[in-house]
């Protein structure tokens, strides 16, 4: 049984990227800037949120999305019904704010070939984008928790040259604007390399964050980040986003 759902929120030295507040309304309320592009809310949440995992995992699903009418028809202990309780008001407080949270528990995600010459997975350090100013919330409950990297950790794989000129080859062009909407219509341009001796760090679990993301005219650099490997036996993830 897992009664509550934390992790010591530690970050490597040095890193200035993650600015940590003290309520949701911060979270929501404040902006981007300085090279800050992730916010963390840490939190200690009491429930099991292993019962509700337990309890949703029966048919095998790579990723199950559990909406709210399904967790209120679970049947729990006391435990799981706490869980349940925070989960409902965390879609609350998103869905105040106008979006659109998806609660996911997630046995594994599709994995591209193990010789792609850019994995595009999001297991991959990764960026996300909007055409638009937005930004990724996030909060995992269980299992494994999400994993980012500081921006000068990390490395373009098409900024890498051997890479960029793999990726010019499949292209069968000159390096223009051509290529690089090839990048972009590939996601090739949004994953990265964890540059030796790089210090990833953990999202932990109950925290609750907000990241930046690439868009047109974001003043940060997008926060580099990947969901945790996933090993045969481990249990599920529950991960809310939106």
């Amino acid at each position: 049984m897992n009664p509550s759902s934390s992790t010591v929120f530690h970050l490597p030295p040095g890193y200035a990227r993650v600015r940590v507040v003290a309520s949701f309304e911060e979270l929501v309320g404040a902006r981007f800037s300085d090279g800050v592009n992730a916010l963390c809310w840490p939190r200690t949440l009491t429930g099991d949120f292993d019962e509700v995992v337990a309890r949703v995992v029966a048919g095998g699903d790579e990723i199950e999305s559990l909406d709210e009418a399904t967790l209120q028809s679970l049947t729990l202990g006391a435990g799981g019904r706490a869980a349940v309780a925070t989960l409902l008001a965390d879609y609350e407080r998103l869905r105040a704010h106008g979006l659109s949270p998806v609660l996911d528990c997630i046995h594994r995600y599709p994995r591209d070939a193990a010789d792609a010459l850019v994995p595009t997975d999001v297991y991959s350090y990764h960026a996300d984008s909007a055409t638009v100013e937005a930004d990724t919330f996030l909060c995992s409950y269980a299992g494994a928790a999400s994993e980012g990297l500081r921006n000068e950790d990390a490395l373009r794989y098409v900024d890498q040259p051997v890479t960029r000129a793999a990726l010019l080859r499949e292209y069968g062009g000159a390096d223009d604007d051509g290529f690089r909407d090839f990048l972009e219509e590939h996601c090739y341009d949004l994953h990265y390399l964890a540059i030796p001796p790089a210090q990833p760090f953990s999202f932990g679990l109950g925290n609750f964050w907000r990241i930046a993301i690439q868009y047109p005219g974001c003043p940060v650099p997008p926060c580099v980040h990947r969901a945790p490997a996933t090993l045969p036996g481990q249990p599920p993830r529950l991960l809310l986003i939106s």
